[in-house]
């Protein structure tokens, strides 16, 4: 597995075709998250901005460029130019339906009935073959947010265990607890036919908690956690890795930048080496740095295969963002209130990004003073409040949740369609560089699987227009300027088209699927 990329076989590098999909700037160092820090005594100087030349946009501005829209059938995205490099001589075609990839009748059964498949999306048609077929290669992959990564990971774990050997075969390890937890609720409902077992390995609250020592062994056949609790079983001989077929790294490029999980991931996969040499490991991301991709592709094992989407291809076309100068924090906190969070209700849920934990405790106080109904997840809370704040909020129970980037990557909630940047994402030893990575995947959370979706940017002086004029020039994209007056517009009609989507949801499933 720690083989140089001196060593690497030939490879033949291929423009992927598929079938139509059914799913849905270099950076050099991935960088410390803002998530979960408290706020300094001091803050950057700002001066005001409001209203510079914002333009009046009219309706007719504010629909998704029907030449770069994403749900051209139901949830589909758009067909996206995906890089494939394979190894070795194993060819592989890209599967059309969801029976090609020989699937047990459990599975099948899976996908269909309780997942609602009808097809594979366009990553999942490229990637299953290559995770599935013979001599089941390493691979690296990186695709747009919502375009179906996690069916992808989850199916091939699920595929690749014996239900007959009750010992763990299959690890996926994921940066938070959160995203651990639910990709453990998305491997149970997939594999609800199979008799697979699963087991979650994050860390216990006090409450909860048991000692390592008293601690029965792992029989769970599917193992999904957090790196630091997985590594900790491992050396405490609770979990074996000796019949381990699939290691599965979930975010893999924060799991193995400098300042994430790298040691711990490294040390794990190099105990699973030791004992099982054939595991196939899968890094699953939306983005790779440069810096990140190249040592990736150092520690996989010498023939490995590799999917990218071309880095312009990245930015989320079906998300509409916008941008709206406030002359200061009270300003920003009264543009949510007054302007987007009235209407937004009616779109669906909203989620907003802030820096730092006193911001969303700041935050919340405003909302709730004002009489909305809203939630804050940070990581000081502890593991029973998160778990909780987060069933709620996917349950539907509340409508808008203030988060840290603790969520800002991997959380999958089809209903969230409002994004609202509170503080734009900065990198952490330098505040005038915009976290590219972290925007986008901020962005990623409205609009998943080519749904409609809207970002809202508040900007507060120079500096903040200097970053958010970074971000764009990075993703080469013009973010729209409005006014705070039409913001209520926008949501308005972000809302008409989110009740237009529906209807023809539910007219196509009456008409084809018989309703």
């Amino acid at each position: 597995m720690a083989e140089t990329a001196s060593n690497s076989a030939p490879s033949t590098s291929t423009t992927a075709e598929a079938p139509a999909p059914q799913e849905t700037k270099k950076t050099t160092e991935a960088p410390v998250r803002w998530a979960d820090m408290e706020d300094e005594a001091s803050e950057e100087p700002s001066t005001s901005s409001e209203d510079k030349g914002a333009p009046e946009l009219g309706v007719e501005n504010l629909k998704i460029d029907e030449s770069k829209k994403i749900n051209k059938f139901l949830d589909e995205p758009e067909d996206s130019n995906i890089k494939a490099v394979t190894s070795g001589e194993t060819p592989y075609t890209s599967a059309f339906t969801f029976e090609e990839l020989n699937l047990s009748p459990e599975l099948l059964k899976g996908l269909y009935v309780e997942m609602k498949f009808e097809k594979p999306s366009k990553i999942q048609a490229i990637s299953l073959p290559m995770i599935l077929t013979p001599p089941h290669l390493d691979l690296i992959a990186q695709a747009h947010n919502g375009s179906g990564k996690t069916t992808c990971f989850t199916l091939g774990m699920l595929s690749r265990v014996d239900p007959n050997l009750k010992a763990p075969q299959a690890l996926c390890i994921c940066p938070t607890r959160e995203l651990a937890i639910q990709n453990l609720e998305v491997l149970r409902k997939m594999g609800k036919h199979t008799g697979i077992t699963s087991e979650c390995a994050i860390p216990m609250d006090s409450s909860n908690y048991i000692p390592i020592n008293k601690r029965a062994p792992v029989i769970a056949q599917v193992v999904i956690g957090t790196p630091g609790t997985i590594k900790k079983w491992m050396s405490a001989k609770k979990l074996g890795v000796s019949n381990v077929k699939i290691l599965v790294f979930d975010e893999a490029d924060h799991m193995l930048a400098e300042d994430g999980f790298k040691d711990d991931s490294l040390r794990i996969m190099r105990d699973i080496e030791k004992m099982s040499s054939h595991c196939q490991v899968l890094l699953f991301s939306a983005t790779f740095s440069d810096t990140v991709k190249n040592f990736v592709s150092k520690i996989v094992k010498r023939d490995h295969n590799q999917l990218f989407v071309k880095k312009e291809e990245l930015s989320l076309e079906s998300v509409k963002q916008y941008k709206v100068n406030v002359p200061d924090e009270l300003s920003k906190v009264m543009v949510i209130k007054d302007r987007i969070l009235e209407f937004g209700e009616r779109l669906g849920q909203t989620i907003i990004f802030v820096r730092t934990r006193n911001s969303a405790s700041m935050l919340h106080k405003a909302l709730v003073e004002f009489g909305y109904d809203v939630t804050t997840i940070q990581g000081a809370l502890n593991q029973a409040e998160r778990d909780k704040i987060v069933k709620e909020f996917k349950d539907g129970l509340t409508q808008v949740l203030i988060s840290t980037d603790l969520l800002a990557r991997g959380f999958d909630q089809q209903q969230v369609n409002l994004v609202i940047n509170y503080d734009l994402p900065v990198k952490h030893d330098n505040r005038v560089e915009p976290d590219c990575e972290v925007y986008l995947h901020r962005i990623g959370r409205a609009g998943r699987f080519g749904r409609k979706g809207a970002v809202f940017n508040l900007l507060c002086g120079d500096m903040d227009q200097m970053i958010i004029s970074k971000i764009e020039n990075h993703f080469d994209s013009k973010i729209a300027e409005v006014k705070p007056s039409l913001c209520v517009v926008l949501v308005q009609v972000h809302t008409f088209f989110f009740f237009c989507y529906h209807i023809h949801m539910i007219a196509f499933h009456n008409i084809v699927l018989g309703w």
